[in-house]
């Protein structure tokens, strides 16, 4: 007998995200937590992303463990990043602007290091890329 989810649960989670049941289940749950320990040790290591990890995580977690899904949509520091993601493909534009400021810094670090030209040039075309794809995301 199908009972309907609570009004608690449908309103936090989308329905097409859900557990997924089988062998897999752990290496899921296993890849959430690395994700987010790294998108933790992201915080204090200057050049390791954390909101790349904490995305991935969530992703991973809601294959994984319902529990740690919701946990992580109900956390007060990433929790609205994650349902702004997960729920409408939305990215502030305080992010935005944090992302495109490190990218140039990363860029003109990278300009004035001895590494060859070839190596700053792919890497800031890189970043150049991925800033207008990030640019066209809507907002929160």
């Amino acid at each position: 007998m199908n009972r309907p989810a609570s009004p608690a649960t449908s309103s936090e989670i989308p329905r097409r995200r859900s557990v997924q049941p089988g062998r897999f289940r752990w290496l899921w749950i296993a890849l959430a937590w690395l994700a987010l320990g790294l998108g933790f040790l992201g915080i204090v290591l200057p050049g390791l992303p954390t909101v790349p990890f904490i995305l991935a995580a969530s992703f991973c977690a809601a294959r994984g463990s319902r529990r740690l899904h919701l946990w992580m949509r109900r956390h007060r520091q990433f929790g609205p990043m994650i349902r702004n993601w997960e729920d409408h493909g939305a990215v502030s534009r305080r992010a935005k602007w944090l992302a495109s400021i490190m990218m140039v810094l990363c860029s003109l670090l990278m300009g004035v290091s001895p590494s060859p030209l070839w190596a700053w040039a792919t890497g800031s075309a890189i970043m150049l890329a991925v800033a207008i794809w990030l640019w066209r995301r809507p907002e929160a």
